[in-house]
């Protein structure tokens, strides 16, 4: 049976969907193109009617879940993004999470055109963040985007450190309240003095 062309871009966007899921539970490695098609439901043998290699589909698969965390990012609060990401809900949801907490490792390793693909999903997730203050300009604009730099890298590095950790660890908990509390403590606006 003929597979039309539009059944053909919605196996393929199942397939990206079903690697970009799998990757972020078990890493580039741990997830083999055999297991990956048998999960999406296809053979083994289809995937090279959708993907050159392997290392195309990484590269698909990041910046789709990158692109559905910006779009999940857009319009929030820098506290509630902050709230939610720093979460144990977040650490214990590799599949669901965020692609850079459960593959930035992983990217560091891989071809250019990987670390690309997560430059530029860092980039989209910067721009999902951004503060009235980093679309005025100059030096204000300078600092917001540092700033949101150093929140998206302090939150990321939490949920790295907290899974580096037992899933039943104290540890595991206290990294996530600790670095949360820090990450907010400048966000929040000073006291009116009395």
């Amino acid at each position: 049976m003929r597979v039309t062309k539009a059944q053909a871009r919605e196996n393929r966007t199942h397939i990206v969907e079903t690697a970009s899921r799998l990757f972020r539970e078990r890493g580039y490695d741990g997830v083999g193109v055999a297991e990956l098609m048998a999960a999406a439901g296809f053979t083994h043998g289809g995937f090279y009617k959708h993907f050159g290699s392997k290392a195309d589909l990484m590269a698909e698969a990041a910046a789709s879940g990158l692109s559905r965390s910006a779009v999940k990012t857009g319009g929030l609060d820098i506290a509630k993004f902050v709230e939610d990401y720093v979460s144990r809900e977040h650490r214990d949801a590799r599949g669901d999470g965020c692609t850079m907490a459960a593959l930035c490792g992983d990217a560091a390793r891989q071809p250019e055109p990987i670390k690309a693909t997560f430059a530029a999903g860092i980039e989209s997730l910067l721009a999902a963040l951004e503060s009235e203050g980093m679309t005025s300009g100059g030096e204000e604009q300078r600092g917001a985007r540092a700033k949101m730099i150093d929140v998206l890298a302090h939150s990321i590095g939490a949920i790295l450190l907290s899974r580096a950790c037992p899933d039943d660890s104290p540890l595991a908990d206290e990294i996530l309240e600790v670095c949360r509390a820090e990450i907010l403590a400048p966000l929040s606006p000073p006291e009116a003095a009395r």
